[in-house]
């Protein structure tokens, strides 16, 4: 029994260092730059599919490959998320620009007119 709880703990221990190196690896790829939403919510899925997998996989007696799978399914899931909010941002984005363009328009008309009415005024 001693065995295998050295056994669980070794595999924590690896499990856990693993986990480190990924968020290193993640922080060192943070130049600066400010991420899409697409790529936030594929990073978000995949740390929360890692750490579900990992918590099921040690349950079951397979942390590696629980973590590895759990990362992949949370990608996935993480990067539709994300695809999908992005796509809507865009959409409002776009749609505020129209909205922009036609207010510019509506008053470019509004000082025709006045000038129109000015110049009626005066005849």
């Amino acid at each position: 029994m001693l065995v295998f709880l050295e056994g669980m703990n070794k595999r924590r221990r690896m499990v856990g260092r693993a986990a480190i190196i990924i968020a290193l690896v993640t922080v060192a790829g943070c130049n600066g730059q400010q991420f899409s939403t697409t790529q936030k919510a594929t990073g978000v899925g995949a740390l929360l599919g890692a750490g579900s997998g990992a918590i099921v996989g040690s349950a079951v007696g397979h942390p590696v490959a629980g973590t590895l799978i759990g990362a992949g399914m949370g990608t996935a899931g993480g990067y539709m998320v994300g695809r999908g909010l992005q796509n809507n941002e865009e959409a409002q984005r776009q749609t505020q620009n129209q909205a922009n363009q036609q207010q510019q328009e509506i008053e470019s008309q509004r000082r025709q007119i006045r000038q129109l009415q000015q110049e009626q005024n005066t005849e």
